[in-house]
This record gives structure tokens, C-alpha cells and sequence, in this order.
């Protein structure tokens, strides 16, 4: 097989969980701290080596195009400011070599079928498939999750899956493996179920966002019908697939957040917050002010009903 050298973002989704904010804008444009959610997962893919980067976008995604094309008129009013500091950080949004391309998923036919719509593009290679929704953070001296990904590609030479263990009450929200262990961090994946119920799935080892698939998943992808939800889940083209080919389930070392859940958003942002230098020393001191807030009433309380 071939390196990793094309990458799949499939950007379509309404983002109905974030109304009214995403009524006008996608909701992979939502920022953390100053960075929106679309563009940490095209730093994590160019960090893995990655040149070719493929948006699944549907109607009024045009935000994520103009995010990653020239801004002239934003340089030229920076240059003529000489705003140079902030005129290198809108150049270096992407890098040079790499490429943006842009396909149109005319219906919400679910994430298989968006998979499915980058095949003219991806042809037989393998490729990966970031779903910005789920921010990866990784600590200072740790590849970024795709990186870990592709290394481990590298040389097992098969699908990839990354994978963290839920709490079965949760087992609804994804799909979940069975697996065998195969070596350290990874297990060989026997079997793949989309978003069973709690009493009926097999483990509480969970796919999210990160995948790195065989060229061959388009043929499985392309003969499925209808699965969960009404939708082709790219989770039964994973289960036609691993009857002909490995897939490993990567058990990665860094954090995530589901931001495409208020809560998750919201401790991303935190997490961030906390690590960026412009923001870091203020944030720490202004949680720390609010915990002492919070805890304040519960130790006034306790104090009177003593005395």
C-alpha cells in the first residue's frame, strides 16, 4: 500500500445541536480560543504528513472554502497596517504544498455515503477521515492522533481505527468493536456494530473520529443499502471490509473532546484556553477565582450550622 497522502473531512452536517449559532455558519468553524474546529484537524493531518485535503461540504459551508483560500483583501489591509504578526498567521492557515479540494454531497445520506463521495478523488489509495467534531489534544512531546495513526500504518499495512473504551450507558452514540488483542495499543477488530443499545452491545471500546481506511471500503460502501438511521454507515462498510482485510482498533494516546456536544465544546475551549500563551496565566486565575466563588456559599453554610 501506498503512504497516507489524502485526507477526508466530511463538513456537511447541519450542526443542529448548536442553534441558533450555526444557522448562518458551519459548525466546523466554530472557534477554540482563536482557531476554528476545521482547522485543527487539517494541522493534525498536515502534522501526519498529509498533502491532500478533501471536503465533504453541503450548502452554506462556504465559510470552510473561504477559511482556507487566499484572503487578498484582508493581506493587503494588514500589510498596508504593517501587521505583520498577524498578517504570517493568516497566510500559514495552510500551508503551501498542500492542496484543498471540494466535493458537494448533494443529500444527508450519512457519513458512508459522504466517505463514498470522495472516491473520484482517493481512486484505490488508502486514506484518512478526520471528523473535526472530535478535537484530539495531545500533550507537548506527543505526535498528534493521526500521526500515531499513520506510523502505525506505516507498518501493519491495513485499516486503522482509533478507539477509547465509553461507559456502556453511552454505547448508543457510537460504534462499537468487539476485538482481540493483537499487540500493544492495538486490537484486531472482529466485529462492528453503529450505536447499539447498551444490554445489546458486545464491548464499550468505541470508534470516534479518526480513521484510516483501505482504498477498498469505496466497492463495500458503494454496494450497502439503508443501515442505522435510514443513512449508509460508514461502520458496515468497516464490517464488509474486515471480512476481507485487518482492521485494527488503535487504542491512541491524547485526549478528546466531543465538541459536537455543548459540554465537550465547551471543555475543549477550557483545555485550550489553559495551554494558549496569550490566555493561559489570565484563564488559570480567572477559574481559579470562580472556584472559589462557587465553593464560598457550602463553607459559609457549614460555618453558620456549626455555630
Amino acid at each position: 500500500m501506498n503512504p497516507i497522502r489524502k485526507a477526508v473531512f466530511p463538513v456537511a452536517g447541519l450542526g443542529s445541536r448548536f442553534l441558533p449559532a450555526t444557522k448562518a455558519q458551519p459548525k466546523e468553524m466554530l472557534p477554540i480560543v482563536d482557531k476554528p474546529l476545521i482547522q485543527y484537524a487539517v494541522e493534525e493531518a498536515v502534522a501526519a504528513g498529509i498533502t491532500e485535503m478533501i471536503f465533504i461540504t453541503g450548502r452554506n459551508k462556504r465559510a470552510i472554502e473561504d477559511h482556507f483560500d487566499k484572503a487578498y483583501e484582508l493581506e493587503a489591509e494588514l500589510e498596508a497596517h504593517n501587521k505583520q504578526a498577524l498578517l504570517d498567521l493568516v497566510r500559514k492557515v495552510i500551508p503551501k504544498n498542500v492542496t484543498c479540494i471540494y466535493i458537494r454531497q448533494s443529500a444527508p445520506l450519512g457519513l458512508g455515503h459522504a466517505v463514498l463521495c470522495a472516491r473520484p478523488v482517493v481512486g484505490d489509495e488508502p486514506f484518512a477521515v478526520l471528523l473535526a467534531d472530535d478535537f484530539m489534544d495531545t500533550e507537548g512531546g506527543t505526535r498528534p492522533v493521526l500521526a500515531q495513526m499513520t506510523e502505525v500504518f506505516g507498518y501493519e499495512q491495513c485499516s486503522v481505527l482509533a478507539v477509547q473504551d465509553v461507559p456502556r450507558a453511552q454505547t448508543r452514540q457510537y460504534g462499537i468493536v468487539s476485538a482481540s488483542p493483537y499487540r500493544a495499543g492495538l486490537e484486531l477488530v472482529s466485529g462492528i456494530v453503529e450505536k447499539p443499545q447498551p444490554d445489546e452491545a458486545p464491548s464499550t471500546l468505541a470508534v470516534v473520529g479518526r480513521y484510516i481506511l483501505s482504498g477498498a471500503i469505496f466497492k463495500h460502501l458503494e454496494n450497502l443499502g439503508a443501515g442505522s438511521g435510514g443513512e449508509i454507515q460508514l461502520t458496515d462498510g468497516i464490517a464488509a471490509l474486515m471480512r476481507a482485510e485487518r482492521v485494527l482498533a488503535y487504542r491512541y494516546d491524547g485526549q478528546r473532546y466531543d465538541c459536537g456536544s455543548k459540554l465537550g465544546y465547551l471543555q475543549a475551549t477550557a483545555a485550550m484556553g489553559l495551554k494558549h500563551p496569550e490566555t493561559a496565566e489570565g484563564f488559570r486565575a480567572f477559574l481559579g477565582q470562580m472556584a472559589n466563588e462557587l465553593a464560598q456559599p457550602a463553607h459559609e453554610e457549614k460555618g453558620n450550622g456549626g455555630s
